[in-house]
């Protein structure tokens, strides 16, 4: 017998531990190398934890729930076929683990039922069946290996696929008098999440300004180039790049909202690292455009896409999520009309982007009809003064207003 052990991923430097979710193989069952046996949930990413090499699973050290840490052995593969510990069971989660009941309750609901198939699924895939209650083992799966994307999940979820068996429920269902709660335990990353807006909230003097911007001249040249821009790059031309050069234009001229605090000192950043919030299937993610002042329209565009596109899988790193020197969020996407968003720590001033909607403003005497953004700059008063976080905002509202002054730097 030849026995190779299923380790823990490389965390990073900022992760110290992580939490086992669901084994989509039990002992005793072939696999084949590079094929994903469980997902690895830390405080920002879930990572994938594929088969190091063909063979059996012969033992599963740490079970569902488990608190683990970087390159930990969690299971033994007999590279041989042989499986001649295919009889030993899964370990019980250790009590001590107090995150082992916060393993993803989507991830846990994806897990097929004893003696069904047990077919692997990406964390979007697995949050969206959860959530339409569709058995995972009744979805086939189009994706490498087998593997149910996000599209066949949303597939199965319309078409009405066999709904998951009631114990497959999330824990702590009960009914007082017809009248149902469910008790879902917060995610690593959902707790991870409130407990940094509320380190952001006693930590900073948060204060927000506020500032109208006409979106038309944007509007007008994105509507005169967008079929060239997408024909030309691959990727469609949005708005969201807008706003990200004209933040570094703000930012340039005042550095302070683009620096950071650390203990009784002022750090100022000498780049442009700016964090874009994306909505995922576990909660709020903000990937990192690294250098972007350095970055075209077209690359900002293309990055924003992929984050998106990865959040939705589950699949950004740690390393994509680290750092950040200023923030953008856009809740109008959602329709938001108006926010004050939370600065990300150890950041110092974040920008909330709104819905664009045609409302009456009064131009030269005039009462006109314009398509308007609001804008809120929330800021550290600790460092930046209201006069610097109202002329930032005011910089970003006039580089919106007159987009062609982002191409010559002024």
């Amino acid at each position: 017998m030849a026995i190779k052990d299923v380790v823990v991923p490389q965390l990073s430097e900022s992760v110290s531990e992580a939490t086992l979710m669901t084994w989509k193989k039990k002992p005793g069952d072939a696999i084949k190398e590079d094929e994903i046996l469980i997902e690895v949930e830390t405080d920002k990413v879930v990572l994938e934890v594929p088969a190091p090499a063909s063979g059996v699973l012969t033992e599963i050290v740490k079970a569902d729930g488990s608190l683990v840490t970087s390159g930990e052995p969690i299971a033994r593969i007999d590279t041989e076929g042989k499986g001649a510990a295919a009889a030993t069971p899964a370990p019980k989660a250790e009590a001590a683990a107090p995150a082992a009941a916060a393993a993803a309750p989507a991830a846990a609901a994806s897990a097929p039922a004893a003696g069904s198939a047990s077919t692997a699924a990406s964390p979007a895939a697995a949050k969206i069946m959860a959530d339409s209650n569709v058995d995972p083992s009744s979805v086939s799966g189009t994706g490498r290996g087998g593997r149910v994307t996000k599209g066949d999940a949303v597939s199965a979820s319309e078409s009405g696929a066999k709904p998951a068996a009631a114990a497959s429920a999330a824990p702590a269902q009960v009914s007082l008098d017809g009248r149902p709660e469910q008790r879902v335990p917060m995610s690593r990353l959902r707790a991870r999440v409130a407990e940094r807006l509320l380190q952001s909230q006693q930590e900073n003097a948060i204060l927000t300004t506020f500032n109208e911007v006409n979106m038309q001249a944007v509007i007008n040249l994105r509507n005169q180039y967008k079929e060239k821009f997408e024909k030309e790059h691959g990727v469609k031309l949005g708005f969201m790049s807008f706003f990200v050069k004209a933040a570094v234009a703000a930012l340039k001229k005042y550095p302070v909202v683009n620096a950071s605090v650390d203990g009784k000192d002022i750090i100022y950043h000498g780049y442009f690292d700016i964090g874009i919030a994306v909505g995922s299937p576990r909660g709020l993610v903000v990937p990192v455009l690294r250098n972007a002042d350095q970055l075209s329209i077209a690359e900002i565009e293309k990055q924003i896409a992929e984050f998106g596109k990865r959040a939705g899988e589950g699949k950004l790193t740690i390393e994509e999520m680290t750092g950040g020197t200023f923030s953008i969020s856009n809740g109008g996407v959602f329709g938001s009309m108006l926010s004050t968003p939370i600065i990300n720590p150890p950041q110092s001033a974040i920008l909330g982007v709104h819905a664009t909607k045609e409302r009456a403003v009064v131009e030269k005497g005039q009462i006109v009809i314009r398509p308007i953004n609001y804008l809120a700059l929330s800021y550290d008063h600790r460092i930046i003064d209201g006069r610097e976080a109202v002329l930032a905002l005011v910089a970003m509202k006039d580089a919106l207003e007159d987009p062609q002054r982002l191409l010559l730097d002024l």
